[in-house]
């Protein structure tokens, strides 16, 4: 056993080489494209969210998500999803709440029976258009990132946060 772990080794650590990378890359492109966010928009809010959901895409590739889907919205439905992952069989619709600083409040607070009615809405709508026949399993979760500039980003991932009704989950 330990010599295949060791013939694959190489294979591992060089995939790991080329995520890293790739994650560098994508802050790089990412730092480019929020200067242009926030010059066009003059909202600093908008880029310090854009941060979050880029810390927080790389949060759940490195804990082996297959994340499908970015600022996924539907006609005729106001709104977003942030973030479509796969963890196996399980589809996560992923919330992302950024802030630059700890407040009173948590920021997955913010993620009110409104918020929650939109991203079920948007979740039947996406699940609708998947190739398979039948739902499968669906998990709602909801991410906290503190962006508090000197310091890592701070990330709480809370996973099946709610469910498909209000009264799933009390």
């Amino acid at each position: 056993m330990l010599a295949i772990d060791s013939q694959y080794w190489p294979m591992a650590k060089n995939a790991a080489f080329r995520r890293s990378w790739l994650e560098l890359t994508v802050r790089f492109l990412g730092l480019l494209e929020g200067t242009r966010i926030a010059r066009a928009s003059n909202a600093p809010h908008l880029a310090l969210g854009i941060a979050g959901e880029e810390e927080a895409f790389f949060y759940l590739k490195r804990r082996g998500y297959e994340v499908v889907a970015r600022r996924w919205t539907s006609h005729g439905v106001r709104g977003d999803l942030d973030l479509i992952a796969w963890k196996g069989p399980l589809l996560c619709f992923v919330e992302v709440k950024t802030r630059s600083k700890h407040d009173i409040a948590a920021a997955e607070v913010a993620v009110d029976d409104t918020k929650r009615r939109v991203m079920r809405k948007l979740a039947r709508r996406y699940v609708r258009q998947l190739p398979r026949a039948g739902l499968p399993p669906c998990r709602f979760d909801v991410m906290s990132v503190y962006l508090t500039g000197t310091q890592p980003p701070e990330i709480f991932h809370f996973e099946g946060s709610f469910g498909w009704r209000d009264d799933e989950y009390e």
